[in-house]
């Protein structure tokens, strides 16, 4: 039995966070209903590429979970929706604050329908605070929490995250934990919680060494002046001479010591006390000396933390990956199988049928449902 069965979760987001939360939820055994608009269903159905009558993104991120279509806008949608909620575990919600109580399904509202229902509201800024009701995407929420600003190219200007980690570490990830934790204090109390995820405010915990550095010594760090942003030679991305890029990262003394005979970086220049960028443009010559090959077939088997960066086709094609199995389960469209996408729940919790597919819209019969 997985750990989650047995768990009903309504899921009325859209696009990502939430749909990757629930995810997660799924896949650990939790039987997950997405309450979608009536013939559009979830945006993401529309994006591109689509795969099949949706997009592929929202068959990899619905994976499977059933689908009901109900206008929460109609006068009777609360009233259908009612049953549901009455016997509901968890409901997620990602529209903004206050959307919820004028569609009558606010957490209030719910309480009095279901006191033991955990109500999940997942949004960028939180329920509370000048900023709640602003819009915004992942790269705002990077920017103004001064992630983004840490970043930086090599004509100083911020660079954009290739991952939107505001929508998943931020929020889904978050969502996740606050979910399991409410369900483990309900087995204790029999209450249900309200939970309000601010994907912006759980950024911050991703710069713990910044905060530390500014609020215990008032050095607040900027873009490229800091071990992980620029700031040293041991951790630094270093063109090669194909076009390719070594990611060194050998902080500790014992790799940078090895790193240093590796690339016969001149002694005076290995020392503590060496001019950083004396030590960089050093060690950018070096590397730029030779091939990504060269400097892989270099590197291999040796303990310095340097990696050839990769593309994400040679990233998921990777002998590790294939013997991790990350990619062993399966999504199916159409009749066409192919690679889920890997979640962050252990295998023991997960389910031995490794094939299953998204919903298609209002595809649903669930008898406790008043249509």
């Amino acid at each position: 039995m997985q750990p989650l069965e047995g768990l009903l979760i309504l899921d009325f987001s859209t696009l990502l966070p939430g749909p990757c939360a629930s995810l997660i939820l799924a896949e650990a055994g939790a039987r997950v209903l997405k309450i979608e608009k009536p013939e559009r269903g979830d945006e993401m159905r529309t994006y591109e590429p689509k795969l099949g009558d949706d997009s592929i993104n929202f068959s990899m991120l619905n994976r499977g979970k059933q689908s009901i279509a109900i206008d929460l806008k109609a006068p009777d949608s609360v009233a259908r929706l009612k049953p549901l909620i009455e016997r509901a575990d968890v409901l997620i919600e990602q529209f903004r604050p206050g959307v919820m109580d004028r569609l009558g399904l606010g957490y209030e509202a719910v309480r009095r329908m279901n006191p033991r229902l955990i109500y999940c509201s997942i949004t960028g800024w939180g329920q509370t605070g000048p900023k709640s009701r602003s819009a915004g995407h992942d790269l705002n929420y990077m920017a103004e929490t001064g992630v983004l600003g840490l970043t930086g190219g090599t004509d100083g200007a911020p660079v954009l995250p290739p991952v939107l980690a505001a929508d998943i570490a931020g929020g889904a990830y978050p969502a996740v934990m606050n979910i399991l934790l409410a369900v483990m204090q309900r087995d204790r109390t029999g209450r249900g919680s309200y939970l309000d995820v601010a994907m912006a405010d759980n950024l911050y915990t991703f710069l713990y060494w910044g905060l530390g550095n500014g609020h215990a010594l008032g050095k607040w760090p900027g873009r490229g002046d800091e071990i992980v942003t620029g700031g040293s030679a041991r951790y630094q991305i270093y063109p090669t001479s194909d076009g390719r890029h070594v990611a060194a990262a050998p902080l500790e003394d014992k790799f940078w010591s090895t790193f240093c005979e590796l690339i016969d970086l001149p002694i005076a220049l290995r020392l503590d006390d060496a001019p950083v960028e004396e030590v960089r443009a050093a060690v950018a010559e070096r590397i730029a000396s030779a091939t990504a090959a060269h400097w892989r077939e270099v590197f291999a088997g040796q303990d310095v933390c340097c990696s050839i960066v990769a593309t994400l086709k040679e990233g998921v094609e990777d002998e590790h990956v294939r013997a991790r199995g990350l990619f062993d389960r399966q999504l199916e469209v159409d009749g066409r199988k192919l690679p889920a996408l890997p979640v962050p729940v252990a295998s023991v919790f997960r389910a031995q049928n490794v094939c299953a597919s998204a919903p298609r819209l209002n595809e649903t019969q669930d008898p406790l449902l008043i249509i």
